[in-house]
């Protein structure tokens, strides 16, 4: 890999060490446990899986000139676990998510290399991000639903990610 792509593999290894610790907060846990909301949270640890599984998509098609997911549609669909749908199903789900990213990433040539973002009332009209920018968002959503997964385990079992 070229020197320059220091950066990138950075970034990937800092979302790498932060998926691995939402999907440990699933280790052992059973189709039901992973559907459980024992705090004050309605989501539960196969829904923010799913959901950040779904996002990371979204980001990365965006990245890579496509457009993000529609955020409308079935928002509870998108952030539970159907009965139809398994933890190792959507732990499998992830882990290709994950490779695609860092295929996706390592391809890109400039991560200064900016896209309008598709109208939203959350963004700010003709506001643009960089790659980069998309990745640290990609980073920080990964490790603030990690945090939220640790807490609804440590509930379920006592497990805890770290300590």
């Amino acid at each position: 890999m070229p020197e320059n792509d220091t950066e990138k593999t950075d970034l990937l290894a800092a979302l790498d060490r932060h998926r691995g610790f939402l999907t440990f907060t699933a280790l052992r846990l059973t189709d039901e446990q992973a559907r459980l909301t024992p705090t004050a949270s309605e989501l539960h640890i196969g829904g923010i899986i799913k959901h950040v599984t779904a996002t990371e998509q979204g980001w990365v098609a965006f990245m890579t000139g496509g457009d993000v997911a529609a955020a409308s549609g079935d928002w509870w669909a998108g952030h539970h676990m159907g009965q139809d749908e398994t933890l190792d199903g959507l732990l499998a789900d992830y882990e290709e998510c994950a490779r695609q990213t860092e295929a996706a990433v390592l391809a890109c040539p400039d991560l200064d290399e900016a896209r309008p973002l598709p109208e939203a009332p959350w963004f700010e009209p003709g506001a643009t991000w960089t790659a980069r920018r998309v990745l640290l968002h990609i980073l920080a959503e990964t490790a603030q639903h990690a945090g939220h997964a640790d807490i609804i385990r440590e509930t379920i079992d006592g497990q805890k990610t770290m300590g």
